[in-house]
């Protein structure tokens, strides 16, 4: 059964959506994938996640996709060319870091090639299963040049993190966009900055509309375009916050049970593409 027949655009986050909990995609999903890529299906993967640290785990799709990393800083092309990037400036990220923020939160700066870090934090370090990305421990009073992609903050309590946003909202309206990644992840971006203002450029180079689209995520920084998708679809393990403030959306199961891969076999394409399960 094709549920729509006017998808032509697969869009997926990748932490919580695409990825298993190792941080991998399974060879399920790449093989539901690699059919929709036969299949002329255009894709798009949309993480939160740095370029350099998205790149090699998009390579075992063994095919070529558009990337939109660093919540739509930064977009790539399928054959990995920069065509678009933008970063928060200097004097912002300056300000931000002037706040007296809890000690026990690691901050991280992303720059282009690395990033800046307050501390190590094993958790972080383990969302990377190659380090191709990596981190620099450095004293954030001394920097000489702020200017980055986006900066995060990260801590098990998300209460803190909570404080931490309002804390930089109060002194900075209207400068920046944030998002929850994953309940421990506070991002800030550029105002400008979003996953979907970077679809829809894509969409845009590629003539296909957003309503030609099917998204998945499971964050708060999907929440924009899940919301402008032709069909987007949540998965079971977003937060239930997310749910409720999307409750229009399609639910499906978990990243751990191959959610994304089950739900475009079983509801989307199955019948046209003839996939096994």
């Amino acid at each position: 059964m094709i549920v729509n027949q006017n998808i032509k655009v697969i869009v997926s986050d990748l932490d919580g959506t695409l990825l298993n909990s190792n941080h991998t995609i399974s060879d399920k999903t790449i093989s539901v994938f690699q059919k929709l890529h036969l299949h002329n299906y255009l894709i798009i993967v949309a993480t939160g996640r740095h370029h350099l640290d998205a790149m090699p785990i998009l390579d075992s799709l063994g095919f070529p996709v558009y990337l939109v990393s660093s919540n739509g800083a930064r977009i790539h092309s399928p054959d990995k060319k920069l065509l678009y990037s933008f970063d928060i400036k200097s004097e912002h990220i300056q300000s931000v870091l002037s706040i007296d923020i809890d000690p026990d939160i690691t901050t991280v700066l992303f720059k282009e090639d690395i990033w800046f870090t307050n501390k190590y934090n094993k958790k972080l370090n383990d969302f990377q299963p190659e380090i191709m990305y990596r981190p620099e421990l450095v004293n954030f009073n001394e920097l000489e040049d702020y200017a980055g992609i986006k900066l995060l903050f990260t801590h098990d309590n998300h209460s803190k993190l909570l404080a931490v946003r309002d804390q930089i909202l109060e002194k900075h309206e209207g400068l920046f966009n944030h998002a929850f990644s994953l309940p421990f992840c506070l991002e800030f971006m550029d105002k400008s900055v979003d996953k979907s203002v970077a679809i829809a450029k894509i969409l845009e180079l590629e003539n296909f509309s957003f309503q030609e689209t099917l998204v998945f995520g499971d964050g708060y920084n999907d929440e924009n375009m899940l919301q402008e998708a032709g069909i987007g679809v949540l998965m079971e393990n977003a937060p239930q916050s997310l749910k409720e403030l999307l409750p229009q959306l399609e639910i499906t199961t978990t990243n751990e049970t191959d959610g994304v891969a089950n739900y475009i076999i079983n509801k989307i394409i199955n019948s046209k593409l003839e996939l096994q399960q």
